[in-house]
């Protein structure tokens, strides 16, 4: 009976860790929405101002360079002042932003608050995932750690329904309430974020033993899961195992601050560190270089060149995308722990190759019939939800997930924020280029250039990323050795350490 109960502990998700992790994660939905929202908004912003193809790129893409500014900021921000306040300064940013574009009386100015909100996307993209990996259980760790993910989607859904609604207005109105409203949400999350406890882990990296106790017990499900987890953290940072001081000093060798973490990290790292590094960097390169920024960002253009020419049409087909993105991410999240990171990251790929590839077949056969072929049409909006389908079963929360638990603890903050600013890089790159590239070889061909870079990631998945479910945080360095595996020590512990 003991066993049954024990085991059944060790997989049941901790209320109070899962409520801070949603807390957490509605920086997330926000973010969400001004991606959604924007889709629309451009149609509007374009007609208002008069801007070329080009200036609505940069219009696109301006949030996503601002943000390199702050992913890079928030991890030394994190590691210095904490994971809690962290998200309060991403939310002031980002309240800060709306407000600017809300008021957008010239496109200078719109910009201006598109690089404002920019920079509190940085911030909140590195900060969400990793507070909720940090006080997540190895066995609920996927799950929690997916849900700003989750938060990104139903964002992205509302800001697309927020598109509808507000269409109707009156031009000089409509998209500005659109872009607008997003600040009043940011102000509460500033606020009630004040509630949420510190990450435990951060704690100990202060040397704050008392206090990363008492919140350890409160997310973990019974006293020996905490105790195990404790038992990891302070080995991790050269603590003596039996010390039980409300404050330790902890050895300037393994302090998460300073320039030798930039040099241990990025110029002379371990064999094991810098397999990590490859890793962290690589997924979120791939995220965005594989296209889903094209087809969240400017899937009305996609379907004016299906045939769908009608604005109210476009705005309600996108809604769709934004259904499809949250039926699939919510899917995923339930299958993350159960299923592995490696298999889902390998069917999304599989799936986006096939899907990317007909997307582009049937836009380019819709284009060169001028959107008389009905069936083309209808075949370029499936293969559409297609890819949205398989980007969202694995590879969109998969990697937020898997960068957030891989990096040690030393190095969590500074690894996680390079790899969400190459994310946001490539997210530009995307956002900002999509519209010159589909002029210079079409849309279908776009999409065709997709598929071959989702190809190019499936390998890289499939030789680079071993399998972390189940592992602990403090796991994973030995996790990555050669032939993947941990070592014998290690191994012994991961059936003790599945809490």
């Amino acid at each position: 009976m003991e066993k049954a109960t024990a085991g059944k502990n060790r997989t049941r998700i901790n209320k109070y860790a899962c409520a801070c992790a949603i807390v957490a994660s509605m920086i997330s939905i926000i973010f969400g929405y001004d991606t959604g929202v924007m889709s629309g908004a451009m149609i509007f912003v374009k007609k208002e101002f008069k801007i070329s193809d080009a200036k609505t790129e940069v219009l696109a893409g301006i949030l996503n360079l601002c943000a390199l500014v702050g992913s890079l900021s928030a991890g030394r921000t994190s590691d210095y002042i904490g994971r809690r306040y962290t998200i309060v300064i991403a939310s002031v940013i980002f309240l800060l932003g709306s407000v600017v574009m809300g008021y957008g009386p010239s496109y200078a100015v719109l910009l201006i608050g598109r690089c404002v909100a920019g920079v509190g996307v940085g911030f909140a993209l590195m900060i969400a995932p990793v507070y909720s990996a940090e006080v997540s259980s190895p066995s609920t760790r996927g799950f929690l750690s997916s849900l700003p993910e989750v938060g990104i989607s139903i964002g992205i859904l509302l800001g697309y329904l927020s598109n509808y609604i507000f269409s109707g207005l009156p031009l000089r109105l409509g998209w500005r309430i659109m872009l607008g409203i997003a600040a009043i949400p940011s102000l509460f999350l500033a606020i009630g974020i004040l509630r949420m406890p510190e990450s435990p882990r951060w704690l100990i990296m202060k040397g704050r033993l008392g206090e990363a106790k008492e919140i350890m017990y409160k997310v973990s499900n019974d006293p020996e899961e905490a105790e195990f987890r404790l038992k990891e953290i302070k080995k991790a940072m050269g603590i003596a195992e039996n010390c039980d001081d409300e404050i330790v000093k902890i050895p300037d060798s393994v302090k998460a601050q300073g320039e030798g973490v930039w040099k241990e990290l990025l110029l002379k790292p371990t064999k094991s560190l810098r397999w990590i590094l490859i890793a962290g960097v690589g997924i979120h390169f791939f995220e965005h270089a594989t296209g889903i920024e094209a087809v969240i960002l400017y899937s009305h253009k996609i379907f004016d060149k299906a045939g769908v020419h009608d604005h109210k049409h476009q705005i309600l087909a996108t809604v769709g995308v934004g259904l499809t993105k949250l039926t699939f991410i919510l899917l995923s999240t339930i299958l993350i722990d159960r299923v592995g990171r490696r298999k889902l990251l390998l069917t999304s790929l599989s799936g986006m190759v096939v899907t990317l590839t007909g997307l582009g077949v049937f836009l380019t056969l819709a284009e060169h019939s001028g959107g008389k072929l009905i069936w083309a049409l209808v075949l370029s909006i499936i293969t559409t939800y297609g890819v949205v389908m398989f980007f969202n079963i694995g590879l969109g929360p998969v990697t937020w997930v898997y960068t957030a638990e891989i990096f040690p603890l030393k190095f969590r903050g500074l690894g996680v924020g390079i790899g969400v600013a190459v994310n946001r890089l490539m997210n530009a790159t995307v956002s900002m280029s999509f519209l010159s590239i589909s002029a210079a070889i079409t849309t279908g061909g776009a999409f065709f250039m997709f598929a071959g870079i989702s190809v190019i990631a499936l390998i890289f998945f499939y030789f680079f990323l071993p399998e972390t479910k189940g592992k602990s945080l403090e796991e994973m360095e030995a996790l990555f050795t050669r032939g993947g595996t941990c070592s014998n020590h290690v191994s012994k512990q991961v059936e003790i350490a599945k809490y």
